[in-house]
């Protein structure tokens, strides 16, 4: 058994990426390998990916080790050949260069996610049944104290206009690290309460399921 408590915790948002590194195939394999041309990747970079495969789509993940012409990806299994058609998986990576924290987080609310079933009931039935399908988009909502001459700002304006994928991370003690790739939105205009902290809120819409790492994420 073991529990722990997310007090200590902080958040970063990518704020700048090398160039996108394009690979034409990807292996099934229980840690996926890219084939690349000309990488400068390096072990325990962190890259987000698009891809032909859905699953691996828009998800954030640790170079587990890396050449100038294969990039192996930690813990990314994609052996179900099912889920990751053979030979479909082309895409491109780009890793994060730097990272900005979202300081003064007062909450971390999560949503969605949650699977979603189709009814299914015969004739001769006495009872229905419970189908499972897809599950709901989810998205996280975290809500900071206003503080807008700070960074993290600009880096998050610049995401919310930008309306393109970007990387996100959740530092929770004892180096447990999960990633996120997502749509950011920042909120513009500050949540005024009398007798309470200004606040403003910054809502990432996920668009893969997280990575989590329970090594140090550097």
């Amino acid at each position: 058994m073991g529990y722990k408590i997310p007090n200590g915790g902080t958040f970063q948002h990518a704020a700048t990426y090398a160039a996108a590194l394009a690979f034409a195939t990807i292996t099934n394999a229980a840690e996926a390998v890219a084939t690349v041309v000309g990488g400068t990747l390096a072990a325990g970079d962190i890259v987000l990916l698009t891809s032909g495969w859905s699953k691996l789509d828009s998800k954030v993940v640790r170079v587990k080790a890396a050449t100038a012409t294969a990039i192996t990806l930690e813990s990314i299994d994609t052996t179900d050949t099912q889920a990751f058609p053979v030979g479909g998986g082309a895409g491109t990576m780009r890793k994060v260069l730097t990272w900005v924290q979202i300081p003064q987080i007062s909450d971390v609310a999560f949503s969605g996610g949650d699977q979603n079933y189709l009814d299914v009931v015969f004739l001769e039935d006495d009872q229905g049944k419970q189908i499972p399908t897809d599950k709901s988009a989810a998205s996280m909502v975290l809500t900071l104290a206003d503080d807008p001459i700070q960074d993290f700002n600009k880096v998050l304006m610049k995401a919310d206009a930008g309306k393109q994928v970007e990387a996100a991370r959740l530092n929770l003690p004892g180096n447990d690290t999960l990633l996120y790739g997502a749509y950011t939105s920042f909120s513009k205009q500050p949540a005024v309460s009398r007798n309470n902290l200004l606040t403003r809120t910054v809502n990432l819409a996920l668009q893969a399921e997280p990575t989590r790492y329970l090594t140090a994420v550097v």
